[in-house]
């Protein structure tokens, strides 16, 4: 195989907040058990907000904890404030991920601050993370870069100017995030170079929605311009309670097809996704599961079809 390109699972965190009824924990923890399997080794388990606003998201603690003694793979958390980033750490999280949203609308919609005042806020969470004695990674995403559905278009000197405020504010890295799916191969590869051109390496992954139906496409855009890590959710879950008309993210089955009959490495075996999708059906079973490899199966020009 060639480049290895590396796919964080998303769903339980980003897909569950948008789902009509709760997943038990037990079947979470299952869940995330059966994505391991599959072979994902980075999973956003959930959320750090307060639970009248995500009720979804209200045992994040609980499967943090349960995900690290589970162990093989870096357990991810989304945090929007300090509080919050306390508690993942509290909790075992490996990884932060702190939302800053490019556009003013949706900042103040999603986090109740504006877009510079959520860069403090990651300053904070910076500062106080490196002062503790167990080391946890501080990730930012630049939330609404490829457009808004509060705002509308987002220039892209409004984008690298947010990146290059939490780049200074020293985070790990930084992701840009399409959270409504606007965006489109173009625009796409003009936003990576010129977030790239400005923070360099500090720009790892993309974070991707469906919404127009060309998340495959944005992907690919992506890879060209030289990125190597992309969110996805099983089964095309997700969305953003706070961003209108937000659908779900990239399928991980589907990317995932893509990526390897490509000629990339991801280290995921496709039929270990396929019993996770029935592990989350379990959990969700009013929840309309989306994915093209799926419903078409592995094709004969795969090496991997029986």
């Amino acid at each position: 195989m060639g480049e290895t390109v590396k796919v964080c699972e998303v769903g339980p965190r980003d897909g569950l907040q948008m789902a009509a009824s709760i997943m038990p924990t037990e079947v979470k923890i299952e869940w995330m058990a059966s994505l391991v399997a599959a072979g994902l080794r980075e999973i956003e388990v959930g959320s750090f907000v307060p639970p009248k606003l995500i009720p979804q998201m209200a045992d994040t603690a609980e499967v943090v904890r349960a995900s690290r003694a589970m162990g093989g793979f870096t357990v991810a958390a989304l945090v929007p404030n300090l509080k919050g980033a306390q508690r993942a750490y509290e909790s075992g999280a490996d990884v932060v991920i702190v939302p800053v949203s490019v556009s003013e609308g949706h900042s103040r919609a999603n986090t109740n601050k504006g877009s510079l005042e959520q860069v403090a806020e990651v300053r904070a969470i910076v500062e106080w993370v490196r002062a503790q004695e167990r080391p946890m990674k501080v990730d930012a995403g630049c939330a609404t870069a490829f457009g808004c559905s509060i705002e509308g278009r987002i220039p892209v000197d409004r984008v690298v100017r947010v990146a290059a405020a939490l780049a200074e504010a020293g985070v790990d890295g930084l992701v840009l995030a399409d959270t409504v799916g606007y965006g489109n191969p173009a625009q796409i590869r003009d936003t990576i170079r010129a977030v790239g051109g400005e923070i360099g390496a500090v720009l790892d992954r993309l974070h991707l929605h469906d919404t127009m139906g060309l998340g495959l496409a944005n992907a690919l855009a992506g890879l060209e311009e030289g990125i190597r890590a992309f969110d996805s959710a099983l089964a095309g879950l997700g969305g953003c309670p706070f961003a209108p008309g937000a659908s779900g993210n990239i399928v991980t089955e589907d990317l995932v097809f893509m990526l390897e009959s490509m000629g990339f490495a991801t280290g995921i075996d496709l039929d270990g996704l396929f019993r996770a999708r029935e592990v989350l059906q379990r959990g969700l079973p009013d929840a309309a599961l989306l994915g093209n490899v799926v419903k078409a199966g592995i094709p004969r020009t795969d090496p991997r079809a029986a």
